[in-house]
């Protein structure tokens, strides 16, 4: 493999795949409103000479390459989170900016670069004869990560009928190769009051006054999660509070809590959950305490209902993913640092759910990840589509 003349096409495509980047940051693509965004990856794919190109019924689209027996997958979530309070962002974050260096703008690490690398890694591998009957190359761009993370490819898995061999998660990596993460899970707590009038609170019982025993519980319970040597701790963090009440002159007839629960490796949805369960004070004031679900539709309006679990993933160092990532990195770019997000990915679906194996790597910084003043780098792009590129040839060697 003539890694010199990978490197120098992908660095030849920068200016390409800086105004491709730059046109997806120019349209709004916030989860269950990617529209844009897929038809407008769509049209690059077609353009730069993907085999086939497929948009679902979900709405993630699906760009194929090669036709060979083994399928390797490259995902990118193409939604983005909100631009949050304008005033802490320095530029339009719609517009963006361009430097002979940096691409600003909402998504351009997290994760838009990411499918922009993954076209244009696909692209040189047709270019330089890389294809082969070996394998078949997958880029998808996913929707409602950012809502819900996997279940775009739990629709992949369950009704397009796609499985690929492993799949590149193009997340940002901070320039690592990545092979694992956190799980996590979304839990609410409920407990019951009894309203009577504000000037006699006695005659009741306050459900705000009961939430706040079990929160000063929960938040010790953080201190007691098991602890992984390689993802680290396991968290939780109360994200959301909401009551009931007849009036502000009233007691509080009910509350209410979310809990964002990051899960470590040896956890599962069962123990987080059983763990809130046995605090005495949640016992004490017959707290229920449940898993949401999500149900929201798609930007095509299709709904796909899955429980707001998402599952830990970690794939071995000596893999045979792993270790084509980091001899496709040594090729062109030294010795890799192999590490793991601190977020959560796609990956909870792909490996946590269904054990398709799955090794990160991706343009762009994790601390850029819905932050104002986003910005990634044009010499990621240019990195990782390289690497991309090599990939599937060291893979099926």
């Amino acid at each position: 493999m003539d890694f010199n003349k990978i490197k120098e096409l992908a660095q030849s495509y920068e200016k390409d795949m800086t105004k491709f980047l730059r046109d997806l940051v120019k349209i709004p693509g916030e989860s269950c409103g990617e529209k844009g965004h897929i038809d407008r990856i769509a049209e690059e794919m077609r353009k730069v000479g993907f085999d086939k190109v497929e948009i679902d019924p979900m709405g993630n689209v699906l760009g194929y390459m090669g036709s060979g027996e083994t399928l390797i997958g490259y995902d990118a979530h193409i939604d983005t989170v909100g631009i949050g309070n304008i005033n802490n962002w320095e530029f339009d974050p719609y517009e963006g900016f361009e430097t002979d260096t940096e691409i600003g703008g909402r998504g351009t690490s997290d994760q838009l670069g990411g499918i922009v690398s993954s076209v244009y890694g696909a692209k040189i591998m047709k270019e330089l004869g890389l294809l082969s009957d070996k394998y078949t190359v997958l880029v998808t761009g996913t929707v409602q990560e950012e809502d819900c993370d996997g279940l775009c490819w739990q629709y992949i898995i369950n009704e397009d009928k796609v499985k690929p061999e492993f799949v590149v998660i193009t997340e940002p990596t901070d320039g690592n190769i990545y092979r694992g993460q956190r799980g996590r899970m979304e839990i609410r707590v409920d407990v019951k009051g009894i309203s009577c009038h504000g000037s006699a609170p006695e005659r009741g019982e306050n459900a705000i006054y009961k939430m706040a025993d079990i929160l000063q519980e929960v938040r010790e319970l953080n201190n007691k999660l098991h602890y992984d040597p390689f993802l680290g701790k396991g968290t939780l963090a109360v994200s959301e509070i909401f009551f009931t009440s007849p009036s502000r002159c009233a007691v509080a007839d009910s509350c209410a809590i979310s809990i964002d629960r990051r899960l470590t490796d040896g956890e599962t949805y069962e123990m987080a959950l059983d763990e809130i369960r046995a605090l005495p004070t949640v016992r004490k004031y017959e707290a229920v305490v449940s898993m949401y679900k999500y149900e929201r539709p798609s930007y095509t309006d299709l709904v796909y209902p899955t429980d707001c679990y998402f599952p830990t993933w970690v794939i071995p160092e000596d893999h045979a993913a792993t270790q084509a990532m980091v001899e496709s990195y040594q090729g062109m770019f030294g010795e890799p640092k192999v590490d793991k997000w601190t977020f959560s990915t796609n990956g909870v679906s792909i490996m946590g759910r269904y054990g398709i194996p799955c090794i990160g790597f991706g343009p762009g910084k994790e601390a850029q990840a819905h932050a104002p003043n986003e910005k990634t780098w044009k010499a990621d792009l240019v990195k990782c589509a390289a690497v991309y590129a090599a990939l599937p040839t060291l893979y099926c060697k």
